[in-house]
């Protein structure tokens, strides 16, 4: 995992079932793919969650690429 995910992204065991975390915060790595998938900006997402950094969203695409990688099919 690249540095910047590996300092932003958390995994803790009870929070959020065990999925990837942005900073400990509740919001997972899905939520913030699934906000950008749906058609939200970097900067509607900021702004409906201030807890969140401009700097999530490298972190946040750092481990989707790395979790793509991962998967076989």
């Amino acid at each position: 995992m690249s540095t910047t995910a590996e300092s932003r992204i958390t995994i803790e065991p009870g929070k959020r079932s065990g999925q990837p975390c942005i900073r400990g915060l509740r919001i997972t790595v899905w939520d913030v793919l699934g906000w950008l998938a749906a058609g939200a900006t970097q900067e509607q997402i900021l702004e409906d969650y201030p807890d969140l950094e401009p700097q999530d969203f490298q972190a946040v695409f750092d481990f989707a690429v790395k979790m793509g990688r991962r998967v076989g099919l």
